[in-house]
Order: structure tokens, then sequence, then C-alpha cells
């Protein structure tokens, strides 16, 4: 059973940077794309970037040059780096994990989630 632990939210002032983490552990063949989501209080939840096993990365425009996606293959940890926040950025952040089984086939697992809160 694969879980993945999300943790780095926290509150912090605008034009500050948190760093977030996704760890997954348990028992996979291996996972493909990584990424993290956010949610605000009565909005939908919205893609904020994502890798690929292979170090693509995807972005959300409102984050672009803003937050750095990257990820450790050997600890299978995928990190957000968010730089220069806005209070437009709060929001309860999750990650998602693309999992293989080594028959082929794939699942999502998610992070229980954390909290982002940006002050102005």
């Amino acid at each position: 059973q694969v879980q993945l632990v999300d943790s780095g939210g926290g509150l912090v002032q605008a034009g500050g940077s948190l760093r977030l983490s996704c760890a997954a552990t348990g028992s996979f063949f291996s996972i493909n794309t990584m990424s993290w989501y956010r949610q605000a209080p009565g909005k939908q939840r919205e893609l904020v970037a994502a890798i690929t096993d292979r170090g693509i990365t995807n972005y959300a425009d409102s984050v672009k040059g803003r937050f750095t996606s990257s990820r450790d293959n050997a600890r299978n940890t995928h990190y957000l780096q968010m730089n220069s926040l806005k209070t437009e950025d709060t929001a309860a952040y999750y990650c998602d994990a693309n999992i293989r089984r080594s028959t082929g086939s794939e699942y999502d697992r998610w992070g229980q989630g954390t909290q982002v809160t940006v002050s102005s």
C-alpha cells in the first residue's frame, strides 16, 4: 500500500517562501507523474505543478516564474519550492502521484494535504 506524506505548509507573509515536500512510501513498481494541486475555500481544486519521472515539468500560469517543482527519484519525493508568495496562493495543497504496478496498471494516490496561508 502506497502512502503519500506531504508537509512543509505554514503561515508566511506575502513575498516570502515555503518549500513543500511529498514523500511516497510503501511498495510499488514505479512512480510516473507527481503533482501538486491546491484548493482554496469555495474554489475547485486546481493543478499547480507536475513533474514526470523524467523531470519534465508543467506549471499553472499563475505560478510560473515563482514556483519550482523538483523530484528526488531515489527518495521518491516531490518538492515544490514556492517563492514570492501572494495572498492568492493561500490554499490547502495536496500532492498526487501516479503509481505503476508491476502488472503495468496504474492508479493515483493522494496526500493528506498541507495548509499554506499567505498574509498581507
